[in-house]
């Protein structure tokens, strides 16, 4: 969850703006991880309400929830 929370902070700071459009495939090759594992992180994080996503979109509600998973 940390590398995928890092992760999504550098994208949101490099894009300037809090919605990505990136697959969960993508991401899991980023960080050097399954995409099984990425889907399940996000459907956490979604739930905790750090984020909502849906195919290919990801959307950040809460960038200081983000890093306090860091």
């Amino acid at each position: 969850d940390k590398r995928l929370a890092i992760f999504l902070l550098d994208e949101v700071t490099k894009t300037n703006s809090t919605e990505l459009n990136i697959t969960q495939e993508q991401i899991a090759k980023y960080i050097g991880s399954a995409r099984e594992v990425v889907s399940r992180m996000l459907k956490v994080f979604q739930a905790q309400g750090i984020l909502e996503h849906s195919r290919g979109i990801i959307h950040v509600l809460d960038k200081n929830k983000l890093r306090e998973l860091i």
